[in-house]
C-alpha cells in the first residue's frame, strides 16, 4: 500500500498499473459477532465508536465489470451511522442475501462488513470487459450497485430488482485503503478539488439531484419555492445549492443561528430557525399538533410574500412529515427519502387528498443522474460542503458527529491520503471557487 500511495502522491499515475496489488489492506468494518452489541440501548445512546473498527482485511477477487480503487479519501453518510448502530436492521442480512445471487457475490458475505459509500482515489486494476477506465485514472464513485440482468433496470437503473447501495448493502466500501466497485460507478474526479473535498459530494449530491432536479424526482423549475429541511446538513446543503443554481427560491429550515449563517453564505435569503421558532410538531409520542403545522405555514408565507411552497424537500421523516404535507401548496409535491428521524410517517390525508398534493419517493440516483450531479461539481456550479476531516483511525468519532447532528455539511475521512489539501490538479479553477469550496470548513 505504501508504494501505491507514494506513486499517487508523486503523481506517477502511469506506474500504478505496474505495481503489485497487496494481499490485504486496512478498512473500517463492523463485525458480525457484534451485531447484537447495542440490544436494549436507545438509538440516541448507541455509539459508533464502539462498533466501527479499523483492521486488516483480505483483498477481494476482481470480477468482470469491476474496478479496484486505491482510496485516498472517503466520507461519512447517514447509512454509515445506520450500519454502525445496526439499525433499522443489521446490514449482515443484506450481505447474506447478496451472497446467494451468484458464485462471485459470495465474496460479499463475510463475518465483517467494510462500510462507506463515497470515495475519491485512483483506479488500481480493472476486470475483464472494462474499457472506459484504466489504472491511473483519478476517480470518484457513486454508490449505486446494479446487476442489470433484468429488463426493469434498463429504463432507470434504480428500478433494477438487484439494485443495492454499495458499502451499505454490499461489502468492500469506500472507508478503506482499497475499494471494490462496479466500473459503472466511476466518474472523473474534479481536478480543482482535493481528495477529501472530491470524496464528500458523491452520495448526497447525487441523491439531492434526483430528488429535486431530475424528472424522476420533483422536476424543479425556475421560480419554484422549495422548503428544504436541514438546509445546512449533508443532504440539504446540496439541495439548497441546486435550488439557487436552478432559479428556484429555497426556504431553508435550520436548527441554530450558526446554521442559518451557513445557508446565508450559500446565497439563501429565506431562512427559518427551528430553535428560535420552537416548533413542536408532536404533542406526545402518538399525537401531532396541527396548530404547529399552521404556525409553520404562516411563517413560510411571511417569508415568501404570501406564497405556499411548490416542493417540500423531505428527509427527516417522522418528525416533520405531517407538517410537510400540510404546508405544500395545492397541487404541490412532497418528495421524500431517508427518514432519519423515523420511518413510520403520519399525516392528515385530508390535506393531501382534497388539495391534490403528491407524495413522491426518491432513492439515491441512477448513473446518468449521478454523472450530471458530478458534472455540476466539476463545472464549479455546485460545491462540496465539507466541514471537518478525520483520519481513518478516528472514523468512529466522525460517525458519532453525524449520529448526534453535531456537524455541518459533510464529514470527511482520510484513508490513504496522509494529510488534507492534496490531489488538486487545476489550481486556476480552484482559485475561482476557493471561498465557496471552504464555506463549511471549521464551522
Amino acid at each position: 500500500m505504501n508504494e501505491i500511495r507514494d506513486a499517487i502522491l508523486a503523481d506517477q499515475l502511469d506506474a500504478i498499473g505496474g505495481l503489485a496489488v497487496p494481499e490485504s489492506y486496512r478498512a473500517v468494518v463492523v463485525r458480525k459477532d457484534e451485531q447484537d452489541m447495542f440490544e436494549g440501548v436507545a438509538t440516541r445512546d448507541k455509539d459508533p465508536r464502539k462498533s466501527l473498527h479499523v483492521q486488516d482485511v483480505a483483498t477481494p477477487e476482481l470480477a468482470p465489470g469491476e474496478a479496484l480503487v486505491a482510496v485516498m479519501a472517503s466520507s461519512v453518510n447517514y447509512n454509515t451511522v445506520w450500519t454502525s448502530i445496526f439499525e433499522p436492521v443489521s446490514t449482515f442480512g443484506f450481505l447474506e442475501r447478496y451472497g446467494r445471487v451468484s458464485e462471485l457475490t459470495k465474496r460479499h458475505d463475510l463475518p465483517y462488513h467494510i462500510v462507506g459509500s463515497d470515495l475519491a482515489g485512483v483506479v488500481l486494476r480493472v476486470g475483464p470487459g472494462v474499457n472506459k477506465w484504466k489504472p491511473g485514472d483519478e476517480v470518484v464513485a457513486h454508490c449505486l450497485s446494479v446487476e442489470l440482468e433484468d429488463p426493469a433496470g434498463h429504463d432507470d437503473t434504480m428500478m433494477d430488482p438487484q439494485q443495492r447501495i454499495w458499502g451499505f448493502e454490499t461489502n468492500f466500501g469506500g472507508l478503506a485503503e482499497l475499494a471494490l466497485v462496479k466500473s459503472n460507478q466511476l466518474m472523473p474526479k474534479p481536478a480543482h478539488l482535493s481528495w477529501e473535498e472530491a470524496a464528500a459530494p458523491g452520495l448526497v449530491n447525487s441523491t439531492a439531484y434526483r430528488q429535486l432536479v431530475s424528472r424522476n424526482g420533483a422536476n424543479m423549475k425556475q421560480g419554484d419555492t422549495v422548503l428544504i429541511w436541514g438546509a445546512s446538513g449533508g443532504l440539504g446543503s446540496y439541495a439548497t445549492q441546486m435550488a439557487l443554481n436552478g432559479g428556484a427560491i429555497p426556504v431553508c429550515v435550520v436548527s441554530s443561528p450558526e446554521k442559518a449563517e451557513i445557508v446565508r453564505r450559500m446565497g439563501a435569503e429565506l431562512i427559518i430557525d427551528r430553535s428560535a421558532e420552537g416548533y413542536k410538531f408532536w404533542k406526545d409520542e402518538h399525537n401531532q399538533d396541527p396548530k404547529e403545522w399552521q404556525r409553520l405555514g404562516k411563517k413560510i408565507r411571511e417569508l415568501t410574500g404570501g406564497e405556499d411552497v411548490d416542493i417540500v424537500f423531505e428527509h427527516p421523516g417522522r418528525e416533520t412529515f405531517g407538517a410537510s404535507v400540510y404546508v405544500a401548496k395545492k397541487g404541490g409535491t412532497i418528495v421524500t427519502c431517508a427518514s432519519t428521524s423515523g420511518y413510520m410517517h403520519q399525516y392528515d390525508n385530508r390535506y393531501l387528498w382534497m388539495n391534490l398534493k403528491k407524495i413522491l419517493s426518491s432513492h439515491f440516483a441512477n448513473y446518468k443522474e449521478a454523472w450530471e450531479a458530478n458534472r455540476l461539481i466539476d463545472k464549479g456550479l455546485i460545491h462540496p460542503t465539507l466541514s471537518k476531516v478525520y483520519p481513518m483511525e478516528e472514523v468512529g468519532q466522525a460517525a458519532l458527529d453525524v449520529h448526534k447532528n453535531a456537524h455541518q455539511g459533510k464529514v470527511g475521512v482520510l484513508t490513504l491520503a496522509p494529510e488534507e489539501g492534496l490531489g488538486v490538479k487545476d489550481a486556476e479553477k480552484r482559485e475561482k471557487h476557493v471561498d465557496a469550496i471552504n464555506r463549511f470548513r471549521g464551522v
